[in-house]
């Protein structure tokens, strides 16, 4: 009956939007993602794209801009027309860790965009290479530190940066950072034995450890995922205090019309809501976020304030 009510309310407000935010969109929208095709967030992306294109009738195509920790990605919506037209699906990298750790990121996360909503928010899991002798953060962070230097970890974008840097820094070994644009390419690395171990978006390093191309040691989840119960925390592992969540959002260029951010934040709202949504995240082992566009101007505020903490504190500098 409560999901029922939601999505009549959500119908209301769409049919009393104003005849800017009704033409909306009239021709393809392009949604711009930071990263590769097959990593995590492009895979939500494209479900994403696809709901809008069933409740629009118009398509919505997933462009990859990888690199710079999706600042250039960030960078081609913040010059785009404000016309609703193109898109920013993106992690909080972007609008709230990137600005601690580049010295200049190119755009102005709160003046260059207008916040849409967010989407869902997810953990990490730390996944280890299959021959390496170890079924523990702790026997991984011994094997590490009985070899200072001499192995290497991936990392993509800021969140995978940030996970691998808190397990370095409150654990105490030594070892050669590998940065990749995204998490497939570091994940043939590891799968191939050149990385001892990485952060893999929940989704993508569940399914490995499933299959047993690596080993699974631990989520940043504040708890265990159903998905995987059988994998403990960071904070069970023996780093108490370790838990690190990211969220993915919405955003359109600034000065679009406010019209059609809340259309467009309508209809996200409806398909996070969606059982086919529930369904096709709880597989993945996220969790839906449905939200508004001033939650999310809130959000970026505080979690650019909190992120800046967990970098200073994992002894990261802007680059």
């Amino acid at each position: 009956m409560v999901r029922l009510i939601v999505c009549l309310l959500s119908l209301m407000s769409l049919q009393a939007l104003p005849a800017a935010a009704q033409s909306w969109p009239s021709r393809p929208v392009t949604v711009i993602v930071g990263f590769p095709a097959g990593a995590g967030i492009d895979i939500f992306a494209r479900f994403l794209a696809d709901g809008l294109r069933e409740r629009t009738g118009q398509p919505f195509i997933v462009e990859n801009r990888p690199g710079a920790a999706s600042n250039i990605a960030a960078q081609a919506v913040a010059r785009a027309a404000p016309d609703g037209h193109t898109v920013l699906y993106t992690a909080n990298a972007t609008h709230a860790a990137n600005i601690h750790l580049f010295k200049n990121i190119g755009f102005d996360p709160m003046k260059d965009f207008a916040p849409v909503t967010t989407f869902l928010e997810n953990g990490w899991l730390l996944v280890a290479n299959a021959g390496l002798p170890v079924k523990s953060v702790a026997e991984l962070t011994a094997y590490l530190k009985a070899r200072p230097g001499q192995l290497a970890y991936g990392t993509s974008g800021a969140s995978g940066l940030i996970a691998a840097e808190m397990y370095r820094s409150m654990a105490g070994f030594d070892a050669v950072n590998v940065p990749y644009k995204g998490v497939p390419p570091a994940v043939n690395d590891l799968m191939a034995g050149r990385l001892a171990f990485m952060f893999a978006d929940i989704s993508m390093g569940v399914s490995l450890a499933k299959s047993g191309k690596a080993k699974g040691l631990a989520v940043t989840n504040p708890r265990r995922v159903s998905q995987a119960p059988d994998i403990p925390t960071m904070a069970e592992s023996g780093l108490p205090g370790y838990e690190l969540l990211s969220w993915q959002a919405v955003f359109l260029p600034a000065n679009t019309p406010d019209d059609i951010v809340q259309k467009l934040a309508g209809l996200t709202n409806a398909i996070a809501q969606s059982d086919k949504a529930r369904e096709f995240m709880a597989k993945m082992s996220v969790q839906p976020r449905p939200g508004s566009p001033e939650a999310l101007a809130r959000l970026v505020q505080t979690e650019t304030v909190r992120w800046g903490e967990i970098i200073k504190a994992a002894g990261l500098k802007p680059e």
